[in-house]
C-alpha cells in the first residue's frame, strides 16, 4: 500500500480509509444468498492463541464472515446473521473436530447432523502426527542400541508415498518392508486413505471396521488412540459419501491469507486483518 500512496500522493491512513469504504461498500452490496455449502476454519492472528473464525463459501471460494475467537460463539454469530431461509438453505458443512463448532452448528442449522463433514485432511493430519509420535519413541530406542535407522527420516515417514523424494525412495522402500513399529505404522495410515475412496456410507463404515480392527491390534498406543478417536466421529466422517466435501477450499484461502499478512509484516488490529481479508478474499464489489 505504501507504493500506491506514493503514485497517488496520499498519506498511508487516507488510503487505509479508502479500503474501509470499500470493504464496507462491497459488503454492504453483497447479495444475502443462500451458500449451499460452506467451509469453516480458524486462522491464527497472532501469537498467544489469538484466532479468527473464517467462514467460506465452497462453491464460489470467497470468505463470508470472519469473527474474532473460535468459540462457539464466534461461528454462532455467522448463522446469527444469517435469515431462517438462507440456514434451511446449507447443504454441507465442512469443518475440522473442533467441538465449539460442532455445538454452534447443530444449535443453529436444522437436520445439521447430515450435513457436518469433517475433514479428511484434519482426520489424516491426527493419523500422520501419531505416526511421528511411534516414529520419535522407536527412534530413541534404536539410537540407544545404536541402530540409526530411523535418524533423519522424519519426512519420509510424514508423507504419502508418492511424495516421498525420488532420491529416497529405494531407501523408503527398505524401511517400509522392515519390522520397525514406525513402518507398521505407517501401513495403517496409508490405509486409512481408501476410507475417502468410497461413495455408500455402508462400505464405507464396513471397510472403517475392518480398519480400525487392524489398528486397535496393532500394539501401537498413538495409532490406537486415533482409531478411536475417528470411531467416536465416524458419523461426520462418512457423511463425505454423501456430500463430497472437504475444507481444501478454505486451505487455498488460509494460504492466501498468510501470503498478505506476512506482506504487510503482520496486523496488530483485528478490524484491519478483518478487512484485508475481506478485501482480498470477500469477491466484492469494491468500485463506488
Amino acid at each position: 500500500m505504501k507504493g500506491a500512496c506514493t503514485l497517488v500522493g496520499i498519506t498511508w491512513d487516507q488510503a487505509w480509509h479508502v479500503l474501509e469504504r470499500a470493504v464496507a461498500r462491497g459488503l454492504a452490496r453483497k447479495h444475502a444468498n443462500a451458500i449451499a455449502r460452506i467451509g469453516v476454519d480458524d486462522k491464527a492472528f497472532r501469537k498467544g492463541h489469538r484466532y479468527l473464525t473464517i467462514v467460506n463459501d465452497v462453491d464460489r471460494g470467497t470468505v463470508e464472515f470472519v469473527s474474532e475467537g473460535r468459540e462457539k460463539a464466534s461461528l454462532a454469530a455467522f448463522y446469527e446473521s444469517r435469515t431462517p431461509e438462507q440456514i434451511t438453505g446449507i447443504d454441507a458443512i465442512a469443518m475440522d473436530m473442533w467441538e465449539p463448532y460442532v455445538q454452534a452448528t447443530l444449535e443453529a442449522v436444522p437436520l445439521a447432523s447430515s450435513k457436518i463433514v469433517f475433514d479428511r485432511f484434519h482426520v489424516m493430519q491426527h493419523m500422520t502426527e501419531a505416526v511421528d509420535v511411534v516414529r520419535r519413541r522407536e527412534n530413541r530406542q534404536l539410537l540407544a542400541e545404536d541402530d540409526g535407522r530411523l535418524k533423519g527420516t522424519k519426512y519420509l515417514w510424514i508423507a504419502s508415498k508418492e511424495n516421498v523424494h525420488p532420491k529416497r525412495r529405494t531407501e523408503f522402500s527398505f524401511l517400509r518392508g522392515s519390522d520397525l513399529k514406525t513402518a507398521r505404522a505407517w501401513a495403517i495410515k496409508e490405509n486409512l486413505r481408501h476410507l475417502w475412496s468410497f461413495r455408500v456410507e455402508g462400505w464405507a463404515r464396513r471397510f472403517f471396521s475392518q480398519w480400525s480392527g487392524w489398528a486397535l491390534r496393532s500394539r501401537l498406543e498413538p495409532v490406537k488412540a486415533v482409531a478411536r478417536m475417528i470411531d467416536r466421529r465416524l458419523d461426520n466422517i462418512v457423511t463425505f459419501c454423501r456430500h463430497q466435501l472437504t475444507n481444501a477450499v478454505a486451505e487455498g484461502l488460509n494460504s492466501k491469507i498468510m501470503a498478505i499478512k506476512r506482506r504487510a509484516g503482520g496486523y496488530r488490529n483485528v478490524a484491519n486483518f478483518k478487512d484485508v481479508i475481506y478485501f482480498y478474499c470477500g469477491g466484492l464489489r469494491l468500485y463506488p
